[in-house]
């Protein structure tokens, strides 16, 4: 049977990012982004949906982004989906969600903002500062669950 799991998103974040470490050192960034879909129904009525996905990134792409991104930055990304399940703690339910984990993203725009000012700029060594935080990282494993901080 044949297994193909890639997803590529375009929105926008809707918090800051959470940048936290494993004890072993290991970076860990959650992000939500927004997707926004609008479309004409049948009668010519513009609809809109808004698509909201959690997203978890790991290492040196993760300080990347904890560093440069903010709540509102448009970003595209490449990763995977992983369907997570726990015990409600609270309620003894079963829980479930399915979220990304980044394997690699793009900055949209320059990091300035709407009134004139400026975000933290790109640093001036890397040409493509999207270009470094796109490449996949090999000597980052994903943690086991009992490494994650949070």
């Amino acid at each position: 049977m044949a297994n193909f799991n890639k997803v590529i998103l375009a929105g926008n974040l809707t918090r800051d990012p959470e940048l936290r470490y494993t004890p072993k050192g290991l970076a860990i960034a959650k992000i939500g982004i927004a997707i926004n879909r609008t479309w004409k129904n049948e009668t010519g009525e513009t609809k809109e949906e808004v698509t909201f996905v959690d997203v978890d990134a790991f290492g040196k792409t993760a300080e990347t982004i904890g560093q440069y991104l903010k709540k509102g930055r448009p970003i595209l990304m490449e990763g995977r989906l992983r369907y997570e399940t726990w015990d409600d703690k609270q309620t003894n339910a079963k829980r479930s969600k399915l979220g990304v984990v980044l394997e690699s993203f793009q900055f949209l725009d320059s990091g300035r903002t709407e009134a004139g000012g400026t975000r933290p700029a790109a640093p001036a060594a890397t040409a493509a500062p999207a270009a470094a935080a796109a490449a996949p990282e090999a000597e980052a494993p994903e943690p086991e669950q009992d490494d994650v901080p949070f």
